[in-house]
Parts: C-alpha cells; sequence; structure tokens
C-alpha cells in the first residue's frame, strides 16, 4: 500500500448500441482506436510500456488473446509483454487491478489497462444435435451411410444456440442475469415504477451530461471502414419517460415480472483504456496524473443475487481505510440493472443484512443520490461487459475533478456471484 500508483489519462470509445446485427467494429478494433488515441497524447512511445492488460469478456475466436492482438495493433512493438483477462463484467476493473499490483510490486512501472467487448458480435453457434449430425456426415466412408446420415437430419437441428444468451445465463443456478434482478426486486419490495424512474433519470442525466460536453474528455470518435464517423453514445435516449417505459413488457419473467429492456443496461460495443504508472514514471516522463488508484476489493456472494456484489465489496474496502459512506465524494455504480442498483441501495442501508453479511452493529448506510451516477450509467450509455469496469474508474476521476471533489468509488456487480470496488482519489 507505500507505493503510489497514479492514473495517467484515459480514453473510450463511443458506446454502440447492438442492432441485432454484427456492429461496424471488432473487438480488436474498439480497442485500437481508443488506445491510440491515448497513446498519441503521451509523451513517450507506445513500445515504452511495460505492459498491456485488456479485460474482456467475449473476445472472437481469432482474437483469443485480444490483449496482445491490440497491442501489437496499437504499435507497443513485439517486447512489451500484453495479456487478457476475464471477471465477467468486471473485466476491466480486473485489468487496472491486475496492473496496480504490478507496480506496487515493482514488476511494472508504466501500464496500459482496460477493457473490450463486442457485444454486437456475439456468435450464433450450432446445436449439439447438429454438430453431431455434421461429425457423422464428415465419417461416413459410403452413398449408403451418408444416405441414413441424412435421414436422421431434422430441420430443428438448425436452430442456432444464441451466444450471448449463454454467456448471460449462470451455469450454477440457470438463471439469465434479468432473472437474478427479478430476485432483488421480490427481495426489496423494489416497484415497477421505480425501477422505470431510476432508467428515465439515468437517460436524462447523461443527455444532459453529454449536451454540456461532459464525456469529450474521455470520449474519442471512431470512424468505419466506410468513412462514416462515430461521435456520440448512441443508445441515449433524451426523450426517455415514464409513460414510454411504462409500455415496455417485462423480459425475464413475462407473466410476473418488473425488469424489461428499458430498465436493463443495453448491450452495447465499446472499449476503455486508462494509463496508469508509479512515482517513478511520472517523475521520469514528466506526467501530470488524473489521480490515484489507491485500493481495490473483491468479494463474493451467492450467483442468485449477484447483483449485490457493489454492497459486499465497497463495505469492506470503506472499513479497511477507515472510511464510512459519508467520506466518499462521488459513486460510480454500474447499472445493470435499475433493480440491481435500486437493490444495492436497500442492502447498504438495511441493519439486519449489514449485521448477517458483515457483522455490523447497524446498517453501512446507502451513497446519497445526489453523488451516486451523477452522468446517468449504463442503463443509457450500454454495458460493454468487458469495458464497464475501466469505463466507470475513468468517469469517475472525471466527475471527481469537474466537482472539485477528492474521492471517489467506482463499483460494479459481477455475473457467477461477485463484485468488485476501486477507491480512487482525484488529483487538482
Amino acid at each position: 500500500m507505500s507505493t503510489e500508483v497514479f492514473i495517467i489519462d484515459g480514453a473510450r470509445t463511443p458506446f454502440l448500441k447492438a442492432r441485432n446485427v454484427p456492429g461496424p467494429f471488432s473487438a480488436s478494433d474498439l480497442a485500437v482506436a481508443a488506445g491510440r488515441t491515448l497513446l498519441l497524447r503521451q509523451p513517450f512511445a507506445a513500445d515504452q510500456l511495460d505492459e498491456v492488460i485488456l479485460g474482456c469478456a467475449s473476445p472472437s475466436a481469432d482474437e483469443v488473446n485480444i490483449g496482445r492482438v491490440a497491442a501489437l495493433r496499437m504499435g507497443c512493438g513485439d517486447k512489451v509483454p500484453a495479456w487478457t483477462v476475464m471477471r465477467n463484467c468486471a473485466s476491466g476493473m480486473q485489468a487496472l487491478d491486475s496492473a496496480l499490483v504490478n507496480i506496487r510490486g515493482g514488476r511494472s512501472q508504466l501500464v496500459l489497462a482496460g477493457g473490450v467487448d463486442a457485444l454486437s458480435r456475439a456468435p450464433l453457434l450450432l446445436s449439439d444435435a447438429m454438430v453431431r449430425t455434421l461429425a457423422a456426415w464428415n465419417a461416413a466412408k459410403s452413398p449408403a451411410a451418408r444416405f441414413a446420415v441424412l435421414r436422421s437430419f431434422r430441420l430443428s437441428q438448425l436452430a442456432p444456440v444464441i451466444g450471448i444468451l449463454k454467456g448471460l445465463t449462470d451455469p450454477v443456478v440457470g438463471q439469465l442475469m434479468g432473472q437474478t434482478a427479478e430476485t432483488l426486486a421480490w427481495k426489496f419490495g423494489i416497484t415497477r415504477e421505480q425501477m422505470d424512474e431510476f432508467a428515465m433519470n439515468s437517460h436524462l442525466r447523461a443527455h444532459a451530461a453529454d449536451e454540456a460536453g461532459h464525456f469529450s474528455a474521455e470520449r474519442s470518435a471512431l470512424i468505419g471502414r466506410d468513412g462514416k464517423v462515430y461521435v456520440q453514445d448512441d443508445g441515449i435516449r433524451a426523450d426517455s419517460s415514464m409513460a414510454g417505459l411504462a409500455k415496455l413488457k417485462p423480459f425475464f419473467d413475462r407473466r410476473y415480472g418488473r425488469v424489461t429492456a428499458g430498465n436493463s443496461s443495453q448491450i452495447t460495443d465499446g472499449a476503455c483504456w486508462l494509463l496508469l504508472a508509479s512515482a517513478e514514471a511520472v517523475e521520469r516522463f514528466g506526467l501530470q496524473p488524473l489521480g490515484r488508484l489507491v485500493d481495490c476489493e473483491w468479494a463474493a456472494l451467492a450467483p442468485e443475487v449477484m447483483g449485490l456484489g457493489p454492497v459486499h465489496a465497497s463495505v469492506p474496502l470503506l472499513q479497511r481505510h477507515g472510511l464510512g459512506v459519508s467520506d466518499v465524494d462521488a459513486w460510480e455504480l454500474n447499472e445493470a440493472f435499475a433493480a440491481q442498483v435500486l437493490g444495492c441501495l436497500r442492502a447498504f442501508a438495511d441493519d439486519d443484512y449489514c449485521r448477517e453479511h458483515f457483522g455490523l452493529d447497524a446498517a453501512f448506510g446507502a451513497p446519497d443520490p445526489a453523488r451516486l451516477n451523477i452522468d446517468g450509467g449504463a442503463i443509457a450509455l450500454g454495458h460493454p461487459v468487458g469495458a464497464s469496469g475501466a469505463r466507470i474508474v475513468l468517469h469517475l476521476l472525471h466527475v471527481l475533478r469537474r466537482r472539485q471533489l477528492r474521492r471517489g468509488v467506482a463499483t460494479i456487480c459481477i455475473g457467477g456471484g461477485q463484485g468488485g470496488a476501486m477507491l480512487v482519489e482525484a488529483m487538482q
């Protein structure tokens, strides 16, 4: 903890909403675009980095170690090690934590770390039945044998397995992430109207922030192969309203549910990088840090209530530093679902929950809504799974600096039943 780790700068792409077809950019395209923008404004060459760490939850088959692919394409050279991490929704945050650990351990001085996902390009898979049919066809040695394979073939075998639905389903409890949000809504008595109001405010806050230029310092444009320029986060709805959200039907529990596409995060493509450095690297290159990455905490809980992971990570993180909820000037709590964020706020403020899970005499206390996601969140901006953990850290630092505040917490829930939280301090 004695070695300071500084966040020097960061950049992200616009977050582009998936629209039922492959998006215009691969995951490595997104990572390279944001990374080049960030590196070009630094006073050192890309090959002077000590390592590159990239979080990605769904790399394509030809970019499995996408961190190395991106590093080479960004011009980091053959000699800069690069690797990929995966912790579901917190993959980007895990990349930052890995950089933090390596800098504190003296193994690196200057690290590019972040996250990416192009969820619009999640694959459609063949069913097991279809794979067996193809294998039998390939093994058949005679016309009669192939005819027998054809006779056993059924058109139903051609039905694709939707990769993103597989990825968003917990294999232990067999629930989609949205179903776990329904569990939290039931557990804490969160109404549909409360969810929709939270979602509406996310869009309205994000739109106001965008109009005021609050994303411009972190966001860099994308240029498609056809010359089209992408500048804005295209999922923000300036016209979001309670009446409009009320028209949407529950998606995960169609009969009794409250979670809709409108009060859930959007499936999105995007990338985000941060540049981390030791005090030695700051002095060597004359860098001007945005802030310090103070500490990180990981927690685990039951998969069916994975959305409460931010509570389980944030409470021990702040306790370790002798801080209470009022000592945090700004919070970024990733908006996987409105029910999930509201559930976290209820758990933070619940005496029984904090007594049972953290051994406290009373509730830890919930963040002030005026300090939470003040520029909206993933419901409006989208949730490119691998990138979100990095985005909320970068945006939190910009919020702190803009408002001349000092301390912030970025926290995220993680599919599979985990939570991550980072404590940062801004440098004015």
